[in-house]
């Protein structure tokens, strides 16, 4: 285990996350039928100021302005965290924040689907420990809508899998991994029950690793449909998979920026320094 990792996991074990999380959000967050659930209804969020240091960068597709952060396998590490020292989700980024060196931090994302106990719901994997079983069951909302995927990876090499095609191929534990769904893009192509441009638009955030490994995390600064997100990691950022997130709770936390978003979440993406010597 390298030094910095070894520090962020020392770190989150050090302090605890929110010690009296309530409720959290519901599975179903969005619809991709065309309906309006109530987070389409969400306005608009202010075009952040985002710092040249920064692994994060502003765009735009489509008339929709969108926060681009990348995590290079040459500058970061990645991994997951979600509950703190108590064995309590840190509910939040700040909760997370609270545990960290920010120094050591490039960003962090809410990274999937969870239930009302802000636990992972499906496959979950935190510091090379399976928490969570993979889930192909079926059922109902975004993330039982096949193919759902995992995003997953250890050391530099990362991946974006559908979950049946993770189950068939993907022998190794990962050293972090983390289930969501729908898929956006699959091999290239939307995802079958999503529009180029539906009606149904919302924040949301994804993520998608390209052909030279770099993952990309895009959250929208306005509320988005599910197909521009989708084409938007085919188009510009040269995605062939890209997974869905979540929609209304979508949250960065970019320390070179001073954004820190304070939406209720889950599992949390973290994407770390690395050294000077590539540690």
């Amino acid at each position: 285990m390298t030094r910095l990792i070894a520090v962020f996991a020392g770190a989150v074990l050090a302090l605890a996350g929110c010690s009296e999380p309530p409720a959290g959000e519901p599975l179903v967050r969005a619809a991709l039928d065309g309906s309006n659930p109530p987070e389409a209804k969400a306005g608009p969020s202010p075009t952040p100021t985002i710092a040249a240091d920064s692994a994060c960068r502003a765009m735009t597709f489509e008339s929709v302005p969108l926060t681009v952060c990348t995590a290079d396998p040459a500058k970061h590490r990645i991994g997951m965290a979600n509950l703190g020292a108590d064995k309590q989700p840190f509910a939040s980024l700040p909760g997370l924040a609270a545990s960290l060196d920010a120094s050591a931090i490039a960003f962090a994302v809410n990274g999937g689907m969870y239930g009302d106990d802000l636990k992972p719901v499906g496959y979950y994997v935190e510091n090379g420990e399976r928490l969570k079983e993979l889930d192909r069951g079926d059922g109902s909302g975004n993330f039982y809508m096949k193919p759902n995927g995992v995003f997953f990876g250890s050391g530099g090499a990362w991946k974006v899998l559908g979950s049946n095609t993770f189950f068939e191929t993907v022998g190794d534990r990962p050293q972090f991994g983390t289930q969501s769904g729908p898929m956006l893009l699959v091999d290239g192509k939307l995802h079958p029950e999503i529009q180029d441009n539906g009606p149904s638009k919302a924040i949301r955030n994804a993520v998608g690793v390209d052909g030279a490994g770099k993952a990309h995390f895009v959250i929208s600064d306005a509320p988005v449909s599910f197909g521009q997100l989708a084409r938007f990691f085919r188009d510009e950022l040269k995605v062939a998979n890209a997974l869905y997130l979540d929609g209304q709770v979508s949250s960065l936390w970019d320390p070179a920026s001073a954004r820190q978003d304070k939406g209720r979440v889950g599992p949390i993406i973290v994407v770390s320094k690395r050294g000077e010597q590539g540690e």
